[in-house]
């Protein structure tokens, strides 16, 4: 077990010939390989530099770079538009679409004794470590996962085992793991590395994953005020430490910590990645946080035009709406639909407010109607992006236009906000 390559702190600023000459440092130091499977993450995860990264790849190994498949999880197959902002001039020959409902294949179960100690009794079942069968079958010496650790809702960090685990993962192991991860409670485990799922997931790895060569490609990126985003850290290797190594930074760069509890917050979600509030919703998590009891989140979101990422998923959201923990535990018991799609239950335990604050959603082409249906309160963007200037001001505290105080966040995929006496603050 190695670290191939370690570099970053919360003033480095890495570019695409950092990304070449790392890549290249770890393959001499693994030796020849003939045939290489890149994963990276789809074009909601466009700020992790993923794209660079797997072009760089394929400049370095050329044809031995035979396939790359963007870690989909539930997420629809990307369209020529977002392929080409996040590769670029990739050859679309070397694409693969993952399909989690027919592409995996289960290599066995992380036992339930392990998984109730891991969720201290929370979920008592074992876990079912599934994978894409191009990673099983495809007859590669080497696959690189890349992708970047952030804060995340369902993990605590994002990517490295998730990468492969959901990212590239099945039905049963998507549900249960954001299902039990839901049931912990997302504000427990946010921005640490160390939790219930993860703990899991690196054991599946440690059960399951070892016949096959995989060199985890991890990047740590800050969104700044004057350039946007810029990475601190890039980090390779093949075992926990890498992960671990860089979610360190990510804690250092990624999390914000506020004296005071805004009463509201107003967050802009880029319309080229967020497309529905399945992926949306990040304006949700990532600020739970830090909001005010009482206080109101405005989701500037002109790009968001459905809930859901699947049409069957799009319905049970419109069905069940982003009602409390226990409403929607409630509904899992009672409704064989909802019970049969724990990640979509997982979803709207997530992007409830507990009834603690108010989300005003301002979307693209969701009616008043349909958004107040799922039980937010409806915005118009256009107007919102003038009453707080969207267009015109940084991350941090503000007045409208009205004088109203407001506290601004533009990218809260790279973040997460809390105030320093949420009980759950670190």
């Amino acid at each position: 077990m190695t670290i191939y390559y370690s570099v970053g702190s919360p003033e480095h600023e890495l570019g695409e010939q950092d990304f070449l000459n790392a890549i290249d440092s770890c393959l001499h130091q693994i030796g020849h390989v003939h045939r290489v499977l890149a994963i990276p993450p789809d074009h909601t995860r466009l700020d992790s530099q993923a794209g660079p990264i797997t072009r760089a790849a394929h400049q370095l190994l050329g044809h031995k770079l035979s396939d790359v498949m963007p870690a989909l999880g539930t997420h629809e197959a990307m369209n020529e538009g977002e392929l080409q902002k996040m590769f670029g001039d990739l050859p679309r020959s070397l694409i693969r679409v993952h399909r989690y409902k027919s592409d995996v294949e289960t290599l066995g179960h992380v036992d339930a004794e392990f998984v109730e100690e891991a969720t201290e009794g929370i979920y008592k079942k074992p876990w079912p470590a599934q994978v894409n069968r191009i990673i099983t079958q495809g007859g590669h010496d080497l696959i690189l996962s890349i992708g970047q650790v952030v804060p995340h809702e369902v993990i605590g960090m994002a990517n490295y085992t998730k990468n492969i685990f959901v990212g590239t993962g099945g039905v049963a192991g998507i549900d249960d793991s954001h299902y039990l991860s839901a049931l912990y409670g997302c504000e427990r485990i946010m921005g640490r590395c160390d939790n219930p799922l993860r703990r899991i997931l690196n054991r599946g790895a440690e059960l399951f994953l070892t016949p096959y060569r995989i060199l985890y490609v991890l990047t740590v990126v800050e969104s700044t005020v004057d350039r946007g985003p810029v990475v601190r850290g890039l980090y390779i290797g093949d075992d926990h430490s890498v992960f671990f190594r860089a979610g360190e930074l990510s804690a250092k760069v990624n999390c914000f910590r506020l004296d005071r509890a805004p009463k509201k917050i107003v967050v802009w979600m880029d319309p080229d990645k967020y497309k529905k509030t399945w992926v949306g919703n990040k304006a949700i998590y990532r600020t739970r946080m830090a909001i005010a009891d009482g206080g109101q989140l405005v989701v500037v979101a002109p790009g968001v035009a459905k809930f859901g990422e699947q049409p069957e998923v799009d319905q049970l959201i419109r069905k069940y709406g982003y009602r409390t923990s226990e409403e929607i535990l409630e509904c899992v018991t009672r409704n064989e639909d909802l019970g049969n799609n724990l990640s979509t239950a997982s979803h709207l335990i997530h992007g409830s407010t507990e009834n603690r604050f108010t989300v005003e959603y301002c979307p693209g082409t969701l009616t008043r109607e349909e958004i107040r249906s799922v039980g937010y309160e409806y915005g118009e963007w256009g107007r919102a992006m003038n009453e707080y200037s969207v267009a015109n001001i940084n991350d941090g505290w503000h007045e409208s236009r009205e004088g109203e105080e407001f506290y601004f966040i533009r990218n809260p995929g790279l973040g997460l906000w809390m105030h320093r006496q949420h009980r759950h603050a670190f």
